[in-house]
């Protein structure tokens, strides 16, 4: 497929397959998550896996001020709404985002509870659930089935890398075959699925980051998310980058973009792509700044694609998966 034919196949303009598009021809409009701490915890922070967490995770840091587990629900979707109206006022609807830690990580029970508490909200339209791919049951993704057959449902699996040397490092707590596990799974009953990866996880080269795009292409899953690696304060991965600095490789701008040009080239067309990079909260930074929004980061992207003439999947070949 040509780019112009891929071009008039996503039904738009940009040169990758871009998240606000896929919405906008899902439900005719502009819809924007609402991120909400629902108060679950981890299997590696309770004691199941593990203590601590994984090496790189502070949720503060990436949490807006209105996510709070103190408040209810129905509580953060309302100053949510406010927060987010002041800059996307012709929003047409809303999707609870359970984002911060494990929010399959409870009964059933407990999950009715507070997805139905988001759901009962009269602008929120469905529900996206970050999860670990360890956290998920059968009975939990028949209830989420359900769920899915009257509103939209994405379940966004935290999987961070298709290694699993690199997975150990970081204290993950699980292993790409449990990721494989609970995608099939989630697969098999028709949910809507993503994932999130960290560019620059430590012991991994460039090489091999590019060549989890292969890997990635091939699993049936719809969303992908990718963040660099960023050291963020008050983690296991902060106090080992003040003990060494130089056992981190931490991209500049250019550098990372140069790569995720890339990584998009080799990547299924089909897959949409949420984001290619992540930001943190003022104050938390420890690794080097780029010194600009994500909205910034973005158009110097699709400026590099423009300038290489080249699209998400131009390397990509279904036959090998790359």
């Amino acid at each position: 497929m040509t780019q112009a034919d891929q071009i008039y196949h996503w039904g738009h303009g940009r040169r990758f397959n871009a998240y606000p598009e896929y919405f906008r021809k899902h439900f005719g409009g502009r819809i924007q998550k609402l991120s909400l701490d629902a108060g679950f915890t981890c299997p590696n922070r309770d004691g199941s896996k593990g203590r601590g967490g994984c090496s790189f995770c502070n949720n503060n840091a990436f949490n807006p001020s209105y996510c709070q587990p103190v408040k209810s629900i129905t509580k953060q979707i309302s100053e949510g709404i406010t927060f987010h109206r002041k800059r996307y006022s012709r929003t047409r609807g809303y999707l609870a985002y359970f984002q911060a830690y494990s929010n399959t990580y409870d009964s059933v029970e407990v999950l009715r509870s507070r997805y139905s508490e988001a759901l009962s909200h009269p602008e929120v339209i469905g529900l996206v659930i970050g999860t670990r791919p360890d956290a998920v049951s059968e009975e939990v993704l028949d209830y989420i089935a359900s769920l899915a057959a009257e509103h939209y449902v994405i379940i966004e699996y935290g999987m961070e890398s298709c290694y699993n040397a690199t997975l150990e490092r970081v204290n993950r707590g699980h292993t790409f075959e449990d990721s494989l596990r609970a995608i099939e799974m989630t697969a098999a009953r028709g949910i809507r699925q993503g994932a999130h990866f960290i560019i620059g996880l430590p012991g991994e080269s460039d090489s091999e980051i590019l060549a989890q795009a292969g890997i990635i292409s091939r699993l049936p899953i719809q969303n992908l998310k990718f963040h660099q690696l960023q050291i963020v304060k008050n983690t296991g991965m902060a106090r080992e980058f003040e003990a060494d600095p130089g056992a981190f490789r931490i991209y500049s701008l250019p550098e990372y973009l140069d790569l995720m040009v890339h990584l998009i080239e080799r990547l299924n067309p089909g897959m949409v792509i949420e984001r290619i990079a992540g930001e943190v909260n003022p104050g938390y930074l420890l690794s080097q700044p780029w010194g600009m929004r994500y909205d910034r980061i973005l158009e110097k992207f699709e400026d590099s694609l423009a300038e290489r003439d080249t699209w998400q999947g131009k390397e990509y070949r279904e036959d090998k998966g790359k």
